[in-house]
């Protein structure tokens, strides 16, 4: 059995609580569908994590920010959270970022971050039509921060959600497990008050870590 993790951006207390969950079923093997960067304060304590269980990850769009020292052109807000990441990020771990791949296959299954057209930066709308030309028959990407299951019958899609900042009403950290027949979806509740407090010290206010309560509101891209 294998867990799929994605878009943990940052959010330590969050990662911690998924890494939890995922040691208690017995899962030794965890892929992340890429964003480890981005939004939130913590991203060495999350690469440092990753690096040391040997987690293997899929190039995120916010990745692809921290690894070129290119800027996101849609959001004020995610160049002043990649600013404050560029500043305090490892060498070692800016230089494991700019090492991920942008598409993986394990188990059978295509994985990446955005989509197949564009792995890195696609938000993806599942389909039917979508997969039909698309070699494979198991596919996972994240990206959305929505956590679903689609099967098509001979295709079958799954996006694990959003371990650091849920977008889709349930504001629990997400992740899924794949256990060779069929993928499952999974939540753990963590405390994301805190990271309010060390975003804070940060010296961000509430507007660029609000979105943790309810999980609804997409400020960011």
């Amino acid at each position: 059995m294998i867990a799929l993790i994605s878009d943990v951006h940052g959010n330590y207390e969050a990662f911690k609580r998924v890494l939890e969950e995922i040691d208690f079923m017995g899962i030794s093997d965890v892929y992340c569908l890429g964003d480890v960067t981005g939004y939130y304060s913590q991203v060495n304590e999350c690469c440092d994590e990753m690096r040391k269980r040997n987690i293997r990850c899929v190039m995120g769009n916010h990745d692809w920010y921290m690894a070129s020292g290119t800027d996101c052109q849609r959001s004020q807000s995610v160049r002043d959270c990649m600013a404050y990441q560029r500043k305090v990020i490892t060498k070692e771990n800016k230089k494991w970022i700019e090492s991920f791949p942008v598409t993986m296959n394990v188990m059978g299954i295509s994985m990446v971050h955005g989509g197949w057209i564009n792995p890195v930066d696609e938000y993806l709308e599942p389909s039917k039509d979508y997969f039909k030309d698309i070699e494979g028959s198991l596919f996972a990407s994240g990206h959305t921060h929505i956590q679903i299951i689609r099967d098509y019958g001979a295709k079958i899609y799954c996006n694990p959600g959003s371990v650091g900042q849920p977008r889709d009403g349930d504001n629990r950290a997400a992740f899924a497990t794949y256990d060779g027949k069929e993928f499952k979806l999974h939540r753990v509740i963590y405390d994301y008050k805190k990271i309010g407090t060390l975003m804070d010290k940060a010296g961000f206010n509430p507007y660029y870590y609000g979105c943790l309560r309810d999980a609804s509101r997409n400020l960011h891209v």
